[in-house]
């Protein structure tokens, strides 16, 4: 099948277009040229921007493709340009969206059918913490009114695996490789997360089934204290989320953790059946953070909770007991 990706060069395009590729498809990738990744030499890569709507997709005028698939459409304005040019082009788009649409983050689970976070403005252009949900919101909106059965629907939760940049998941396996006593937070509460290669695996099922709905994406599920244990970790210093704050320690300093009861807590309970039995299959945990601290050995990342700051949390904490 010949299968368009818009964007790809980063962690869930980058698998999926290997993904595509290891599958036996042609694939033509869409991007502005901005982030350069080692991808297969057969991709045909194209420049292009969203951004200057329909003459910023000139480049894929007078041809057509099985399938589309959308991963870096984060405006309206974006989506409404790709999403109306290529309507007659492509068979199938697919829509690469987020858990963060949802409007009720702490329900549990969280599940396809749950309200949604009012839209933006077609005419937002900013993304930020507050917009980028909303946003989501209307980019869906957009993708279904214009492809409506001929449209798939794709709402990943947090993602990791090998090239994970963000430096959020990938602190832990590296940290439980590291020596010296290990802050933890929550040994009770939830840690989920979807490897990368697995979204990909089933971008590609989607297309070669010609699967349409809306899917939840999301790993298995594990406590805090499963977790740890998968890692390796033999000395924690098991807190709680009240003691963390007291002593000011940040979401980004301890990244991935979120209490079951907080306000997102749901983003760690949240529903993959119905991907599942559509035919979303799941890395085993242990290997996905295998995988990824085998990448971030050489990515030279660096982490907000540095040893000297975990040391001073620490000390706080004893402190108090």
């Amino acid at each position: 099948m010949r299968i368009l990706v818009l964007g790809g060069a980063r962690l869930v395009g980058r698998h999926i277009v290997e993904a595509l590729v290891a599958a036996g498809h042609e694939v033509t990738m869409l991007s502005r040229g901005q982030t350069q990744a080692d991808l297969p030499a057969a991709v045909e890569r194209l420049l292009g921007d969203r951004n200057d709507g329909a003459p910023g997709l000139s480049a894929l005028a007078g041809r057509s493709w099985d399938a589309c698939v959308d991963v870096s459409g984060y405006t309206p304005r974006q989506v409404r340009a790709s999403a109306e040019f290529l309507k007659g082009r492509v068979g199938r788009y697919v829509f690469i969206s987020t858990v963060s649409v949802y409007a009720e983050q702490n329900r549990h689970p969280i599940l396809e059918t749950d309200p949604l976070l009012p839209p933006a403005a077609e005419d937002v252009t900013e993304v930020t913490g507050e917009t980028y949900g909303p946003l989501k919101v209307t980019c869906e909106a957009i993708v279904q009114e214009v492809y409506e059965d001929a449209c798939t629907i794709l709402r990943p939760q947090l993602v990791t695996g090998p090239h994970d940049g963000t430096r959020r998941y990938s602190y832990w396996p590296d940290r439980a490789a590291r020596e010296g006593t290990m802050l933890a937070a929550g040994k009770d509460d939830s840690i989920q997360v979807i490897d990368a290669r697995d979204i990909a695996q089933f971008v590609v099922k989607v297309i070669q089934d010609d699967i349409g709905g809306v899917f939840n994406l999301s790993g298995p599920r594990l406590t805090w204290g499963e977790f740890l244990t998968l890692l390796g970790a033999g000395d924690v210093f098991w807190t709680t989320p009240e003691h963390l704050e007291q002593v000011g320690v940040n979401f980004y300093e301890l990244p991935v953790y979120l209490p079951a009861n907080s306000e997102q807590g749901g983003i760690m309970e949240v529903s993959n059946g119905r991907a599942r039995a559509a035919g979303l299959t799941l890395t085993a945990p242990l290997k996905t953070a295998q995988d990824t601290r085998e990448w971030s050995k050489t990515a030279d990342l660096e982490y907000n909770l540095t040893p000297e700051r975990e040391a001073e949390i620490l000390a706080l904490l004893r402190g108090r007991r």
